[in-house]
């Protein structure tokens, strides 16, 4: 299967490619980058034969399957319809809109045209994630509490590489999107009740530092998120995992009991890296003609909540 990567030269594009270079049968033929970057070293220094500053140019090319997203938040909705316009498979990387009309627009688009379009919702693929799911699947967990930190220092405009961006992050449509996603995904529910509360905007980056978001599903559980680019210390996102059978604390890929006594990850799945289970699933929806576990249809509920959580803020 031959792949395009947009926004290949980016922290997550990155990613994606040292992901994809773990998978047997996939090429990547094609890499999309930004104006003014120097794509031509990029792509022959990695051995890919086409490069190029334009997504359409990549998606005029018959010998392109499917295209990866990693480019800046408020590009992908009309990025991944222009995918699936043209014909192609899209995964696009997390949040797949920065509002609700567009996040509807994409999974009318995709229902439309019956090809493949996955969000990139890697909490849904991390080891640690799935081995609780799998035990609340058949009922040996139930949730009563998350309790979740997602911690930064971004005072400045820059990315996960430490370099200069070119557009604007932002801590609800972005990185509380991977919360309120993963709430809903492992306790089976939609949340019910939402409030939120966010501290005074950045002079010049125009978006709240600062945010508190609470949600309850109509089961009873609850989820409490604190969100912050002013964090000067330890920086990621950290779960606490809060049972009737045991309380969990997930730190990305690692997985600890209440007493920080590590849980053995390794007959979870084939690989330890979410990002590649994330692009393994997307390959494996589209040679097997379904719908993939973070298909955009499955993800939008996450961005109703998202648009009713904005609404409590304004």
């Amino acid at each position: 299967m031959r792949v395009c990567v947009a926004g290949a030269a980016g922290a997550f594009g990155m990613k994606h490619l040292d992901a994809l270079g773990a998978i047997e049968g996939i090429e990547v033929a094609s890499v999309v980058g930004a104006p003014g970057e120097d794509l031509e070293a990029f792509a022959q220094a990695r051995g890919i034969g086409h490069w190029c500053d334009d997504l359409g140019e990549s998606l005029a090319r018959s010998d392109i399957d499917a295209v990866i997203l990693a480019t800046p938040t408020q590009l992908h909705a009309a990025q991944a319809i222009q995918c699936l316009e043209a014909g192609k498979h899209v995964m696009v990387e997390i949040p797949m809109a920065d509002n609700l009309a567009d996040a509807e627009r994409l999974v009318a688009t995709q229902q439309r045209t019956g090809l493949v379009a996955m969000a990139g919702h890697t909490r849904r693929f991390n080891p640690s994630h799935q081995w609780l799911h799998q035990r609340i699947l058949v009922g040996e967990l139930k949730i009563q509490q998350m309790d979740v930190q997602t911690y930064f220092f971004r005072r400045s405009n820059l990315n996960a590489l430490g370099k200069p961006r070119s557009w604007t992050d932002h801590l609800l449509w972005h990185h509380a999107c991977h919360t309120v996603d993963l709430f809903q995904y492992q306790t089976g529910g939609v949340a019910a009740q939402v409030q939120a509360l966010q501290g005074p905007a950045h002079p010049e980056l125009g978006i709240a530092m600062d945010m508190s978001i609470g949600m309850k599903t109509d089961q009873g559980a609850i989820c409490t998120l604190s969100l912050s680019f002013n964090n000067n210390g330890p920086l990621g996102t950290f779960f606490r995992y809060i049972c009737d059978n045991g309380t969990y604390i997930a730190r990305y890929d690692d997985l600890v009991d209440g007493y920080e006594k590590p849980v053995d990850l390794s007959a979870v799945a084939i690989s330890s890296n979410g990002i590649e289970l994330q692009d393994r699933e997307f390959f494996a929806a589209i040679r097997e003609g379904r719908e993939p576990i973070a298909g955009v249809a499955r993800c939008l509920p996450a961005y109703q909540t998202l648009d009713r959580i904005e609404r409590a803020l304004a």
